[in-house]
C-alpha cells in the first residue's frame, strides 16, 4: 500500500544529510553499523508498518480490549503485528548486546520507530517493554538480568510501568501502595496502581511490572520510594513460570483513542501474596524510575512526530483529489473546471503549517537521540557532559513541544478534510483523537515545564543551559553567513536571546522568594524554547538543503521544481524554514511579553471569580 505514514525522503534528509548519523558508525561501539545497513533497516521497518501495522489502525480502534475472568484481551489484529515485530527483533533494536540486543545507535533505533508510532495503541505493549528492559539493563542484578531479560528482549514476555495511583496522579510522592519486607529479602506489595498501558494482555507468557511503593517505615514523599519488580507469574529457578501473583486487574478504562491499548486499573496484594524483588537500592526507586520516565518522555515525542506525520501525509493526499470551487485564476468563471482544493490559497496555508511543524518536531526528536549517542560514544568526560546537557534540557521539550504539535497538525487535518473529516470514513479523525493522550500521559505538559524551569535550567549550576545556549549559538553563527539563510537565522538569534532573559527573569524572581513567577510561566516558556529550537533546526535543515541545490547546479544540473523530486524536495525545505521564520517565530516574542509584564492575574484570581 501506499506510504502514508512517514516523510520517509524527509527522514533520510535529516538522517544522513544534515545529523550524518553515520559519523556514530566510526566508534568502536556501533562500528559494525554503515550507511548501507541503516538504510536497510528503515526500508524493513517501512515495510513492516506498512504492509502489516498500518492495516490494524482502525480494526484496534474499533474492537478495544476486554477484560474476562480477570485476563486482558486486546485486538485480534494486533497478534499478527506482534508476531511480526518480534520475528524481526524490533524489540531489541537498540538494546545493548551483552543482554541479547542489537546495538544500534538510538537515533536508528527511534527513526526505525516513527514507522510504527502511527498505531501507538499497538505499539504500546512491545515499547514499554523494552523500557522495562533497559531499567532492569542497567539497575538489576546479575540474577534479575539472568531472569528477565531474555524473555523481555525476545518478546516472549512483556513489562509495563506502574507509577499512578488514584489519590496521587502526578503527585508521585503521595503513593501509598506500600511494600513489607520479608525474611528471605523479597518483599510483598499491596496498593492500588492506575491508568497503566498494557496492565494485562494475551500477547506474551508473562508481564514484568516495575512498581513504585514504599517500604514501611521509609519516609513520606519521593525519597522514601523504592521500586520493585513484580512479575505476573513466578519464575522458577529453571525459569519456568511458577504461581500467578497476588494482583487483578480491577478494569480496563473507557478512553477517547487508543482503544487497543489496554489501560488497567491493578489491585495488587488483595490476599497478601504479591511477590516482589528490590531493583536497584532502597529509596532509590525515583532516580531508577526517571531512567525510563525519560525513555518513555522521548518515546511520546515521537508519537507526536507520528502523529503529525500520518496526519499531514493523508490531509496532502485528500488535498490533491478532492475537488472543489475553482481555481484562483479563474474563481469568476462560472464554466471553469472544478480545482483540488490544495490550489487554494487557504488549504495551502494550513499544508505548510503541517509540514513545518511535522518537519520541526521531526529534527527537533532526531537531534535529541543523536545527542543521546553522541554523550555515549564521547571521547571523554567534558564532551559526554556537553551532550548531555543537551539531553537533559531538550528531554521535557521533546515531550511536550512535541505531542501538544502532533494534536494540533492532527487537529487542522481534519479542517483539510471539512466535514468529511469528522467522520469515521476518514483516518483523519482517529489521528486525531489517538493524539490527545500524548500531552498527558507520561507526566503531563504542566509537569514536563515545571521540570524544565524549576529543575533542569539549573542543573549543574546552570552549565547545562548555558551550554544549550552556546551550541545554538554557535550553530546560528555558521548560519547567518549562509546567504539561504543569513537572514532567518537573525530572527532565531533574537528569539533565542528572549529565552535568555525570560531565564534571568525566573532567576531574579525566585531570588526575591517570587516563586510564583517562573511557576506561573513555565508552560509559555517550554513552548518558546520549542518553538526557538525548532526554528533553529529548520534554518540548519535549510542551510544543507541550499548548500544541495548549488552543488546540482555547479554540476550542469537543470533543476525544475516541477519536473525534478529532488529540487522540490530541497525547495520545501527552504519554504518551509522561512514560513515557520515568518509565521510561527513570531509567537515567541508575544509570549515573552507575557514573561517580562511578571503578570499573575491568573493565580490572583479568587476561585469564586472563576465561576
Amino acid at each position: 500500500m501506499p506510504n502514508f505514514i512517514v516523510q520517509e525522503r524527509d527522514q533520510r534528509f535529516l538522517l544522513f544529510e544534515v545529523l550524518n548519523v553515520q559519523s556514530l558508525f566510526s566508534h568502536p561501539k556501533f562500528s559494525e553499523f554503515s550507511e548501507d545497513v541503516a538504510s536497510m533497516v528503515l526500508d524493513e521497518a517501512q515495510k513492516l508498518a506498512t504492509e502489516v501495522i498500518y492495516p490494524t489502525l482502525n480494526v484496534g480502534d474499533k474492537e478495544g480490549c476486554r477484560l474476562e475472568n480477570g485476563q486482558v484481551y486486546i485486538p485480534k489484529a494486533f497478534h499478527a503485528c506482534y508476531r511480526a515485530y518480534c520475528e524481526g527483533a524490533w524489540n531489541s533494536v537498540d538494546i545493548s548486546k551483552e543482554v541479547g540486543g542489537q546495538g544500534f545507535p538510538r537515533i536508528l533505533g527511534a527513526a526505525a520507530r516513527e514507522w510504527f508510532s502511527h498505531n501507538f495503541a499497538f505499539l504500546s505493549y512491545p515499547d514499554l517493554t523494552q523500557g522495562a528492559a533497559h531499567l532492569i539493563d542497567g539497575f538489576g542484578s546479575e540474577e534479575q538480568k539472568s531472569k528477565y531479560l531474555p524473555g523481555m528482549v525476545s518478546g516472549k514476555w512483556g513489562g509495563t510501568m506502574c507509577l499512578t495511583e488514584p489519590q496521587a496522579g502526578s503527585d508521585v510522592g503521595a503513593l501509598t501502595t506500600k511494600a513489607v519486607r520479608q525474611p528471605d529479602g523479597t518483599f510483598r506489595i499491596k496498593g492500588t496502581k492506575v491508568f497503566i498501558s498494557g496492565g494485562d494482555q494475551d500477547l506474551t507468557e508473562n508481564i514484568i511490572h516495575p512498581v513504585l511503593a514504599r517500604i514501611e517505615g521509609d519516609p513520606a514523599g519521593t525519597k522514601g520510594i523504592s521500586l520493585f519488580l513484580v512479575p505476573k507469574f513466578l519464575v522458577n529457578k529453571d525459569g519456568t513460570l511458577g504461581r500467578r501473583n497476588d494482583f487483578e486487574i480491577g478494569k480496563i478504562e473507557e478512553k477517547l483513542g487508543i482503544h487497543g491499548s489496554s489501560t488497567c486499573l491493578i489491585n495488587f496484594g488483595d490476599n497478601d501474596e504479591c511477590y516482589a524483588e528490590l531493583l536497584g537500592n532502597e529509596r532509590e526507586g525515583m532516580k531508577i524510575m526517571f531512567l525510563m520516565m525519560n525513555g518513555a518522555r522521548l518515546g511520546v515525542g515521537m508519537q507526536g512526530v507520528a502523529s503529525a506525520s500520518a496526519a499531514y501525509l493523508h490531509a496532502l493526499q485528500y488535498a490533491k483529489e478532492r475537488l472543489q470551487g475553482t481555481s484562483i485564476e479563474r474563481f469568476k468563471d462560472p464554466t471553469a473546471p472544478r480545482a483540488p482544493i490544495i490550489e487554494h490559497p487557504d488549504v495551502r496555508r494550513m499544508l505548510i503549517w503541517m509540514k513545518s511543524h511535522a518537519e520541526a518536531i521531526r529534527a527537533l526528536l532526531y537531534f535529541t537521540y543523536f545527542c543521546l549517542d553522541k554523550w555515549e560514544t564521547a571521547a571523554n568526560e567534558e564532551e559526554g557532559e556537553s551532550w548531555r546537557g543537551l539531553v537533559e534540557i531538550l528531554t521535557p521539550v521533546c515531550k511536550a513541544f512535541a505531542s501538544e504539535a502532533g494534536f494540533q497538525v492532527a487537529d487542522m487535518a481534519v479542517q483539510v478534510y471539512g466535514g468529511a473529516g469528522y467522520t469515521q470514513d476518514y483516518p483523519a479523525e482517529q489521528f486525531l483523537r489517538d493524539a490527545r493522550i500524548a500531552p498527558i500521559y507520561e507526566g503531563t505538559n504542566g509537569i514536563q515545564a515545571l521540570d524544565l524551569v524549576g529543575r533542569k535550567l539549573a542543573m549543574k549550576s546552570g552549565a547545562y543551559f548555558r551550554g544549550f545556549l552556546e551550541h545554538i549559538g554557535q550553530s546560528l553563527g555558521e548560519l547567518e553567513e549562509t546567504p539561504a539563510t543569513g537572514e532567518i537565522a537573525k530572527a532565531v538569534r533574537k528569539a533565542l536571546g528572549r529565552i535568555e532573559e525570560s531565564a534571568f527573569i525566573f532567576m531574579q524572581a525566585s531570588a526575591e522568594g517570587r516563586l510564583v513567577v517562573p511557576l506561573s510561566y513555565a508552560h509559555p516558556f517550554s513552548r518558546m524554547l520549542g518553538t526557538v529550537v525548532c526554528a533553529w533546526l529548520l534554518t540548519w535543515e535549510a542551510a544543507v538543503a541550499a548548500k544541495k541545490l548549488e552543488e546540482a547546479r555547479s554540476a550542469g544540473k537543470a533543476l525544475e521544481v516541477g519536473e525534478d523530486k529532488e529540487a522540490a524536495f530541497y525547495q520545501g525545505k527552504l519554504l518551509s524554514a522561512r514560513y515557520f521564520a515568518t509565521n510561527v517565530l513570531p509567537q515567541v516574542e508575544a509570549l515573552f511579553q507575557g514573561i517580562q509584564s511578571q503578570d499573575l492575574s491568573a493565580v490572583e484570581m479568587h476561585e469564586e471569580s472563576f465561576a
